[in-house]
């Protein structure tokens, strides 16, 4: 045991001297706000950064990488970090094509915004969108490629879109014959499972699969039950080999040093996404436009006299129009509220019931973000917060026992 825990020492600490001699070349490293560790004692260490565990892999094969903004490696305690792709050429690895998801390989599109193909100004790497003509890598896309390594920070929540990404990667791969080796990452909001579980007649690219809107799983446990489920097209089986975290339990809080998309610049908002994202298919803000983005809610309709928190959502980074732009938003700010272990629906039927003309709140898009009508419906019958969850109930428990059989950690 000593032994290779000194083997794995000596290699991490020669992996790091080769990435930081990328920087004499180059290659600037990007600093960190400062990042508390989890423990003193037992930090998480994040799959990329255990390199020993997957580069006998990556030599002589061609390498595809699926990554954004957050797929880096961390150095110097954490408080400072290089990207992947960085690393691996670094490290004398054949990268061909990076792939990019929803707000582009470098994080800054807006959500929903076509994400174009082009070349990386840094590596000189093409970049091959995900999130423009086509969502599902082509068979030409994946020509001259052997092996594809995903590694993009979820937020676990079953609308976030770098699931359904993983999907069709999985998907393509397995009918082309690569292999996938996907590096996890912490889950945030991988302490509870809670929310309607989605209905197949209400799939899409923000909801593909049969789980609730929070799964609490990482990317690495989601892609096992995507394979085990049988869920790619035709039935297929993808070559899956996943890289764990080392001193990750979903109970561990886990602070993302880099903001996962452009309107989830903070922790607040990413706990408080999974509740205040069913605002978007509303008239009320979830706060795009602000620096408080999924961290307030507010509408023009929203009655002032109850609703005494007021904004005014303006073009910015990620919200080129958003939603109410320029009128002033009345709601409520949630910047402060304490940390969420359940999905919470108390401000989303308080904005309900204030708004006055209610044929007006809900658009086509709730469905699509609640996979199911019930949760609208249910809304507008007047039913209470625990009528709602007690419907939820027994099918969260099934899915907890289904997700059981692919959990990799505590």
């Amino acid at each position: 045991m000593l032994i290779n825990v000194f083997k794995n020492t000596v290699l991490f600490f020669v992996f790091i001297l080769l990435s930081c001699g990328s920087n004499s070349e180059g290659k600037s490293t990007l600093k960190v706000k400062s990042i508390e560790p989890i423990t003193q004692e037992r930090p998480i260490i994040i799959a990329a950064n255990r390199i020993e565990d997957y580069l006998d892999d990556l030599k002589g094969k061609r390498i595809g990488i699926v990554a954004n903004q957050t797929s880096v490696i961390f150095k110097k305690n954490n408080q400072s970090y290089i990207h992947l792709v960085d690393s691996l050429l670094a490290l004398n690895v054949t990268i061909k094509k990076v792939f990019a998801p929803e707000h582009g390989f470098r994080g800054t599109a807006d959500a929903g915004e076509v994400v174009l193909d082009g070349i990386d100004t840094k590596t000189g790497l093409p970049i091959i969108s995900l999130y423009g003509k086509n969502k599902k890598p082509s068979p030409e896309q994946l020509e001259a490629l052997d092996l594809i390594i995903f590694d993009i920070q979820d937020v676990g929540a079953r609308f976030y879109t770098y699931i359904s990404s993983l999907h069709y990667v999985m998907e393509a791969c397995a009918e082309q014959g690569l292999k996938v080796i996907v590096l996890d990452r912490p889950n945030p909001n991988g302490h509870y499972v809670d929310g309607p579980i989605l209905e197949k007649e209400h799939s899409s690219f923000v909801g593909m699969h049969p789980v609730p809107v929070v799964h609490g799983m990482t990317m690495a446990e989601y892609a096992q039950m995507i394979n085990g489920e049988g869920w790619l097209k035709n039935g297929v089986k993808c070559d899956l080999k996943v890289v764990k975290l080392h001193n990750y339990s979903h109970q561990k809080t886990y602070s993302l040093p880099i903001k996962p998309s452009p309107n989830l610049p903070n922790d607040q908002a990413i706990n408080l996404y999974p509740s205040l994202c069913f605002f978007e298919g509303t008239n009320v803000s979830a706060g795009r436009g602000t620096d408080l983005q999924f961290q307030v809610f507010g509408s023009p309709f929203l009655d002032n006299n109850y609703f005494k928190y007021e904004f005014r959502p303006e073009p910015n980074d990620g919200a080129t129009y958003p939603k109410h732009q320029g009128e002033i938003c009345y709601g409520m700010d949630l910047s402060t509220h304490d940390k969420l272990s359940y999905l919470n629906l108390e401000w989303l039927i308080e904005a309900y019931v204030a708004t006055e003309n209610k044929s007006e709140f809900f658009n086509a898009f709730f469905t699509k973000l609640a996979g199911t009508e019930k949760l609208r419906m249910q809304i507008e019958k007047g039913y209470t917060v625990n009528e709602i969850r007690k419907t939820w109930k027994t099918d969260i428990a099934n899915f907890k026992r289904l997700r059981s059989q692919y959990l990799i950690y505590d």
